[in-house]
């Protein structure tokens, strides 16, 4: 039998990270179960994400004005940058408290074998706000795995002669683990003892 509104769904879910098509399809027919109202209300608030949530012009965080409430605070670290691969990093890194500085975005991670290319990461931004800007750290907290050691020493090489200072995250994080799923007392600590990429 042939259901093209059904495999259509299943197809969407599908494409979301970590959502396979078993998962797809189980996801989909409890919204095909469900009252009529959740439909409804999931539908307005992915409409409302997509009209209301945009990337701050700034670090490539989340905002709903051009500049995010962190590149906007002046009671932040204007002199501490950190480096990460995707706006949820930000979230996770917030939570412990831990860091007062403000966030550099790339969108990603450095890695041959999936195409992903210096040029298709917001590494270009980041030359721009480092020519502009007097950090003297900058952390880079991109994921322990090889993409995202790969990324940071990329950046580190990258601006070698600056005069900045380079600091990796501590690996308290499991290698290959990610920073967004990371459990806050091991992220805050692993912020604590970041060390030097020199």
């Amino acid at each position: 039998m042939q259901f093209p509104a059904l495999e259509q769904l299943v197809d969407v879910l599908g494409s979301l990270p970590g959502v396979g098509k078993k998962s797809a399809r189980r996801i989909a027919f409890h919204i095909l179960k469900s009252d009529p109202e959740i439909s409804k209300r999931l539908s307005d608030s992915i409409t409302n994400l997509r009209r209301e949530v945009r990337f701050c012009t700034q670090c490539g965080g989340l905002s709903q004005q051009e500049f995010c409430h962190i590149c906007s605070d002046p009671h932040r670290n204007q002199r501490l940058l950190c480096v990460v691969e995707d706006p949820s990093d930000i979230f996770s890194i917030e939570d412990t408290a831990e860091f007062s500085g403000l966030y550099h975005v790339l969108m990603g991670a450095l890695s041959p074998l999936d195409g992903i290319a210096p040029e298709d990461l917001r590494i270009e931004e980041l030359s721009q706000r480092i020519e502009t800007h007097p950090f003297d750290e900058i952390f880079i907290a991109t994921n322990p795995t090889l993409e995202g050691d790969a990324t940071a020493h990329y950046i580190s090489e990258m601006f070698a002669n600056r005069g900045f200072r380079f600091t990796r995250i501590s690996h308290g994080i499991a290698t290959g683990a990610s920073i967004e799923y990371a459990d806050k007392g091991t992220l805050a600590r692993s912020i604590r003892e970041r060390k030097s990429l020199e």
